[in-house]
């Protein structure tokens, strides 16, 4: 696949699918922007005051009267906007014309219109049963939490997600991710839910409740199962915050990020360093304990090169690696340059990201200028839409996705998230790896080999992969690769990211493919994408957040940066998933497979999209600033009195004031002190000027208390609050306990543990997600083979040739977590 588009050009698979845009904010704003991208019709209703976007600059540029900011200008290109003053009941009703025309309603709080009475989920529910209604909220629409006070950073800190992978270092504050990422984050999971919820719900009369928990989001995108982790093995993933070596490191010219996500790359590092006496097989240190102690003659090495040096051996010896990417250099990088990853806005000139995804057939249109507020009013006033198709309801399939075959050729963890989202709503997918290579996260638990069957026990593997099933199949034999190409033929999905070479190595591109079956969908995942210059780099998710700007904004600003180490795996996922399941609605409409590209830094691009739109729009570089952010003032974690489960005095709150209103609030919970009356302290400027001096006095208020008795006292006055959780205390959580968000899972080797499931409920099912166990390697390898036709004597001799298998062939030291 070319760079740009094939010249092949299809039908949207939205197309005629009407959406109305009742959102406020990035994640609703996203998920729409994303249903408009796959051809859906976006009508954005707005209130007379439209949508707080419009006036936004996270740099803090001025928007003059009459025109947008650019964000918006980003996130709505392509929409309608319709006005609707709540206040009058002639709007209300046009917006009630409008619903009944529609298919899809995405909602959020945050406007006067979703205030409204007449405009709740439950109102609009009762009155358009025929809907689709997606629900994006910071805790999910019940529970005991589902009314407190969010935002962005505190749900981060309720996620466990600022501590969860240890980032930072010890002797500073934990430090969250920055950008809003969660928000985007949930956007493309609202999208992807919404398409599945029109999937099964299409002719059926019927519609349903989408109600996605922003909270939930979070955790499954900035941490790492830490639940089934501790459950499963009795201990925490990890106990303390590390810097990542080498990370993010000072070069001579520069900084440059590089990384060891595996025992072979650690080896090689050393190796390039000049100090091959560090490797060390035999040892009982994982690869951070092993790297923090050899640091210091690390980052002087790194310190005496340039960059570009560094680049090309870390290259030559497979280390992932990577530029550290920012808003001013993003479009000037070589291999974005080469795959054209960024376009105009074509109303405002700023650059923007392209879509996440390049689909062949090529059904992406050129980018289309957003609307001004109430553009398109009177057009909608003057034409009421005809009343939406009714007809009687249908029960709806709790498992939308029964009917369809995967060909699951994923491995770690960008991958298998988006297989298993198919996979826990019905979908038989049939996960392959081999008896030498399983998957990576099989080795992810730090379990002795000396153990029986130990590759069974990691809790990654097992939270990424239930209901699936396992067959092991050499394909670097000739037989292996035939029985592969027989499979294939009994699919309907192929999902596979490996690098873009191996592929054409085992004769199963897409061409291939395409002579196998035609109307088979395919979806790759590559790091970087199938062509450019980065095309065949290592493309671990710290490096994907290096080199799309991620990365950049996190991390306190008396230091490099510091890698998320989380999002850019399940952030790729998701953006596959939704590019999944419009290729699904592709194929009903034309019986017609399609190949998808889905780059992981296509979809990392795009969530940092604010980063590159401000510096073209404004000229203004977005700073990492510690846990301060644009949008709230004060922000910040602020430590608490008393001990953590292990010992260290590391007890924090975040705290987060976006509100003249929240912040009368929180002066009147401290007791309305002196400090506190100043009147430049009344207004988001004056306190973000000031945010020093508040810091000073919310540090001594909380350093006198514990983490409980701050959020019981802060959440009761409405304020956003959270305590920074450890991750593997999500379960302590109400709200997902409410929403059984976590279910146990029995597995015939490792302990019972919960797993997540997905940050939705659907009003339509399922009530278990999670319905067998993470298949053991090799598990369903004769019941496959059996199916394709094999007889039992074949298979014991492709097993006694090594092709198949149900253990490790070469035992390895399974890598060791800390």
């Amino acid at each position: 696949m070319s760079s740009r588009q094939t010249t092949r050009a299809a039908e949207p698979p939205l197309r005629g699918c009407v959406v109305i845009d009742l959102s406020s904010g990035i994640a609703g704003g996203y998920c729409t922007r994303m249903l408009r991208d796959g051809g859906a019709r976006v009508i954005k209703v707005e209130a007379p005051e439209g949508d707080s976007l419009r006036s936004w600059s996270a740099s803090g540029a001025v928007i003059e009267s009459g025109c947008d900011g650019a964000l918006f200008g980003f996130l709505a290109g392509g929409k309608e906007s319709v006005l609707a003053d709540p206040d009058r009941t002639e709007d209300l009703d046009l917006v009630d014309t409008l619903l009944d025309s529609a298919d899809v309603v995405v909602w959020s709080r945050g406007s006067r219109l979703t205030e409204h009475p007449r405009l709740s989920v439950s109102a609009i529910r009762r009155a358009h049963r025929h809907l689709v209604v997606t629900a994006i909220t910071p805790f999910g629409l019940e529970g005991p939490w589902s009314d407190r006070a969010a935002t962005e950073f505190t749900l981060q800190a309720w996620s466990g997600g600022i501590v969860g992978l240890g980032r930072g270092a010890p002797e500073q504050a934990p430090v969250y991710i920055g950008g809003r990422v969660g928000e985007w984050f949930a956007g493309a999971y609202a999208s992807a839910a919404t398409m599945t919820s029109r999937l099964r719900t299409l002719g059926s009369g019927t519609g349903e409740l989408v109600d996605l928990s922003v909270l939930e989001t979070q955790i499954l995108g900035l941490t790492y199962f830490p639940v089934s982790f501790y459950e499963a093995l009795d201990r925490p993933f990890r106990t303390q915050r590390r810097l990542s070596v080498p990370g993010v490191a000072s070069a001579a010219d520069g900084m440059v990020a590089l990384g060891c996500g595996t025992s072979q790359q650690w080896f090689d590092l050393c190796a390039m360093v000049g100090h091959p006496e560090w490797i060390d097989e035999d040892t009982d240190l994982s690869i951070t304990e092993r790297a923090g102690k050899n640091a210091p003659e690390i980052f002087a090495w790194l310190a005496e090169q340039p960059t570009e040096v560094i680049r090309d051996l870390a290259s030559a010896f497979r280390i992932p690696n990577g530029p550290v990417v920012n808003g001013a250099n993003a479009t000037a990088m070589d291999h974005h340059l080469a795959r054209e990853s960024f376009t105009v806005n074509p109303r405002d000139g700023f650059a923007q990201p392209r879509p996440p995804y390049r689909p062949d057939p090529n059904w992406l249109s050129e980018p289309l200028p957003a609307p001004r507020l109430g553009e398109h009013t009177a057009r909608y006033r003057a034409a009421r839409p005809e009343r939406h198709d009714t007809r009687p309801a249908a029960a709806l399939n709790p498992l939308p996705f029964q009917e369809l075959r995967v060909l699951d050729l994923t491995t770690y963890w960008a991958g298998p998230c988006c297989t298993h989202y198919l996979a826990m709503l019905g979908a038989e997918v049939i996960h392959v790896e081999s008896a030498s290579r399983p998957d990576g996260t099989r080795l992810i638990a730090g379990v002795p080999a000396t153990q029986e069957q130990w590759w069974e026990y990691s809790p990654i593997f097992s939270g990424l992969n239930t209901n699936k099933k396992s067959i092991t199949l050499d394909f670097r034999s000739e037989r292996g690769r035939e029985l592969l190409s027989r499979l294939a033929a009994t699919c309907d999905v192929i999902v596979e990211n490996y690098t873009p070479r191996v592929l054409d190595q085992i004769g199963l591109d897409y061409p291939a493919v395409q002579r196998l079956r035609p109307d088979t969908i395919m979806v790759r995942m590559p790091g970087f994408g199938l062509d450019g210059p980065w095309r065949d780099n290592p493309a671990f998710a710290y490096v994907i957040e290096d080199t799309s700007g991620l990365t950049w904004l996190t991390g306190h600003p008396d230091r490099n940066p510091l890698e998320p180490y989380s999002i850019g795996d399940p952030n790729a996922g998701v953006h596959a998933l939704n590019a999944l399941l419009l290729a699904l609605e592709h194929r009903r409409r034309t019986g017609n497979g399609m190949l998808i590209e889905a780059a992981m830094v296509d979809a990392a691009l795009n969530v940092a999209a604010e980063q590159v739109i401000e510096h073209s729009a404004y000229g203004a570089l977005l700073q990492r600033d510690g846990n301060r952010g644009p949008e709230a003032a004060p922000q910040n974690l602020y430590k608490a009195s008393g001990t953590d489960e292990f010992g260290n005095q590391d007890c924090w709150i975040a705290l987060a004031v976006t509100t003249d209103d929240q912040w009368r609030s929180l002066t009147k919970a401290l007791g309305d002190p002196l400090w506190a009356r100043s009147p430049d302290l009344s207004t988001a400027t004056g306190r973000r000027r000031e945010h020093d001096t508040i810091d000073t006095h919310l540090t001594e208020w909380c350093a006198a208390r514990d983490s409980d008795e701050i959020v019981r006292i802060l959440w009761d006055a409405g304020v956003p609050v959270a305590k920074v959780m450890q991750p593997h205390r999500q379960p302590e959580i109400p709200q997902l306990t409410t929403r059984d968000f976590f279910e146990p899972v029995p597995h015939p080797i490792a302990h019972t543990a919960r797993h997540s499931t997905i940050p939705i409920r659907f009003s339509a099912g399922p009530d278990r997600y999670h319905r067998t166990p993470a298949p053991l390697l090799g598990q369903h390898t004769t019941e496959v083979l059996a199916a394709l036709g094999l007889t039992a004597a074949e298979i014991d001799e492709l097993e006694s040739e090594g092709i198949i298998g149900g253990s490790p062939a070469v035992i390895r030291t399974p890598v060791k977590n800390d």
